[in-house]
């Protein structure tokens, strides 16, 4: 049996310069993939692969949006079979998009599939194991005896993907290891990219290399780590470079999965990872694809910049790997172990008039006057900005209000006020600072050693981070590898700001450069701005204060860095669904919302069942026509509820662990 390579932190990448990674080029079809190619967005079907028609319709609707590659489900030998007929029509009708059939379980289906689309995907998780969720003990003889086991299982479909030209997609998805990866490695990011190479090794064997890998995940953290991982191990175990495939799978609707994606996809595009994506949500596979070419469209024609100036030695001080906080200090309650903070930035509103103690709904503060005392939701910011003018009311307890230096000066100091400081320097040159806690802004790639090693040296000090340059999250770890070697352990708070972006756009953009950071333990907090572009009216201000704060925490949730409200892991629809998933989902999530932390799978049937729901406390999977199995974890509580009872009986199974609480009304 080859051993895995030893892991170490050289991470092939350098990830405080925007580098694309050179992979192998690979044809799928007439689609070339990887290499020098521009990075590729795909989708799945949701309709029943056996409708013919249907399929053939949904897919000329993904294609018209941009889908470059179209995924179908072959559960078995029938609609594999039926793949012929759908491929057939779509020529038929000018359509050339490259199809994929997607595989669980059935290698028989994935060999017939092989002879008539350009692409399967087979999972190593189930291609060749069944899982009982077993520890078993292997000697490495036994192990080795597994491994031959697969290897005789697999190569009849290697030998026709050779024959037909078809090209392979290996797709290690975290909650489907197989008993025998997860006994050898555990649940790890290293047992994902085991369960992929242990097929690679033998197509490379056989002398096939048309491979491209997926390590998806629905915990961002696992998933960024893996595909890490998998780019060290290839190098490190002399295998081909090949394309990767990126995707979050179960992200879930909504801006809930916008974002979710967008932290894993897009923290890995920075890394200079991918040459295919697809955003996984719970709607409609036309409305991904805007989505997936927003993610991409950022690094199409990525402008050439100047390199920043090497790291002393020559490493990214981050582990790649796992999730290790940076230590910082502890300054009032940001940094050290508190969750990371928001910002609720209203500092536009004042170009439409003054503050007003409604407008701070908006960020999640509800002022009641019946009671005259503010109410904070789980979504409301910790921190108030205001900017040039103190607000003419006591902000809610539990908040402070933050206002520029100057501006907190001329207010006499108030202790009970933050200040802003723009300038390290005038920081550094003042007579009046807060005795507890002062917000100082440093730009990134400007920031002077000498300056930094001051500010750390003062214990009050909270650094906000910012930067204006185009390559966002270069300029930002390289500011923290050299923060972590010159030993500074101040705060820091991420500062963005954004020109009036769509809604989704900033979702999308913001978790980008955000996630990347928080999912590699990087800030103490996040604060998001507007920049003013043109006119706006107070209500368009107050409507971007909502979103940006909304948006913050959940970039916090995705990076699983701070929990603020429910978490729903759903998956995409697809040929093998058992039940509506999208007005399902609406409806538990209309019942539960409320229930912060909580996480809750919705999996349309066994395949993405217990185990793909991986962390979530509760699960909910179709097992037949209108008959849901209920989990607690990853074990089966109700095998067989109605479809009609089943959201109640998912409520009260969230009762009987005393987890539950009534909704507001």
């Amino acid at each position: 049996m080859q051993p895995t390579a030893p892991i170490t932190n050289r991470y092939n990448l350098d990830l405080t310069n925007y580098h694309r990674r050179m992979s192998r080029e690979v044809s799928i079809g007439e689609l070339k993939l990887g290499g020098l190619n521009p990075i590729r967005v795909q989708s799945m079907t949701t309709i029943d692969t056996m409708d013919t028609v249907g399929s053939v319709e949904q897919s000329i609707r993904m294609i018209e949006a941009g889908c470059e590659l179209v995924r179908i489900t072959a559960p078995s030998i029938k609609e594999a079979a039926n793949l012929e007929h759908i491929k057939r029509e779509l020529r038929a009708r000018g359509y050339n998009t490259p199809l994929v059939a997607d595989i669980h379980f059935t290698p028989n289906a994935a060999e017939l599939a092989a002879r008539l689309v350009e692409k399967v995907r087979v999972n190593p998780g189930n291609y060749a194991d069944r899982k009982k969720f077993e520890h078993i003990d292997y000697t490495d003889a036994t192990y080795a005896d597994e491994l031959e086991r697969i290897r005789e299982r697999f190569l009849p479909l290697i030998k026709i993907c050779k024959e037909y030209g078809t090209a392979m997609r290996i797709g290690t998805n975290h909650g489907s290891l197989s008993d025998r990866i997860l006994s050898r490695f555990g649940d790890t990011p290293l047992g994902m990219v085991e369960s992929a190479l242990e097929f690679v090794r033998i197509c490379e064997d056989e002398g096939y290399y048309d491979l491209v890998i997926s390590m998806k995940a629905s915990n961002t953290q696992v998933m960024v780590q893996a595909y890490r991982l998998l780019v060290q191990q290839l190098e490190a175990q002399n295998l081909q470079p090949y394309p990767l495939h990126l995707g979050v799978t179960e992200a879930g609707e909504a801006e809930d999965g916008r974002i979710k994606s967008a932290v894993g996809i897009g923290t890995l595009l920075e890394d200079g990872l991918g040459d295919t994506v697809r955003v996984s949500l719970t709607e409609e596979p036309e409305f991904e694809i805007p989505v997936a070419k927003a993610l991409v469209d950022r690094y199409t024609n990525r402008p050439n910049h100047k390199p920043l100036p090497p790291l002393p030695h020559k490493l990214y001080p981050i582990d790649p790997y796992q999730y290790r906080r940076r230590q910082t200090r502890e300054v009032l309650n940001i940094g050290g172990h508190n969750v990371p903070r928001v910002v609720g930035d209203m500092s536009a509103l004042l170009a439409t008039g003054p503050i007003e103690m409604a407008d701070l709904k908006t960020i999640g503060h509800h002022y009641l006057p019946a009671t005259d005392k503010w109410a904070l939701t789980d979504q409301g910011a910790d921190l108030v900005y205001t900017g040039s003018e103190p607000a003419s009311f006591m902000i809610a307890n539990g908040s402070r209000q933050v206002l520029d230096a100057p501006a907190w000066t001329a207010d006499g100091c108030d202790q009970n006020k933050y200040p802003f400081w723009m300038l390290a320097e005038d920081f550094l040159k003042a007579e009046q600072r807060h005795p507890e806690i002062n917000l100082v802004r440093v730009k990134a790639e400007t920031a002077a050693g000498a300056v930094l090693q001051l500010l750390n040296l003062d214990p009050t000090v909270v650094v906000v981070l910012y930067t204006q340059s185009k390559h966002t999250m270069p300029a930002l770890r390289w500011f923290f590898a050299w923060v972590t070697q010159w030993g500074c352990d101040f705060p820091i708070i991420i500062q963005r700001s954004y020109k009036n972006l769509a809604d989704d756009e900033l979702q999308l953009f913001a978790a980008t450069d955000l996630g990347g950071l928080l999912i590699d333990g990087l800030g103490d907090g996040v604060w998001m701005t507007q920049k003013r572009v043109g006119e706006q009216t107070r209500a368009e201000v107050l409507h971007h204060c909502q979103n940006y704060n909304t948006t913050s925490f959940g970039i916090l949730q995705a990076a699983r860095t701070r929990m603020s409200k429910t978490e729903y892991i759903s998956c995409p629809s697809c040929g093998r669904t058992l039940f509506d998933l999208q007005e399902t989902t609406a409806m538990i999530r209309k019942r539960t919302d409320h229930l912060k932390g909580i996480k809750i799978g919705i999996m349309g049937c066994i395949v993405n069942g217990p185990g793909e729901m991986a962390d979530a406390d509760y699960g909910y999977v179709g097992v037949g026509k209108d008959r849901i199995a209920l989990y607690r974890g990853q074990n089966v509580v109700k095998k067989s509820v109605p479809a009609d009872q089943a959201v109640d009986q998912l409520i009260e199974l969230i009762k009987e662990d005393d987890c539950w609480i009534e909704k507001e009304q």
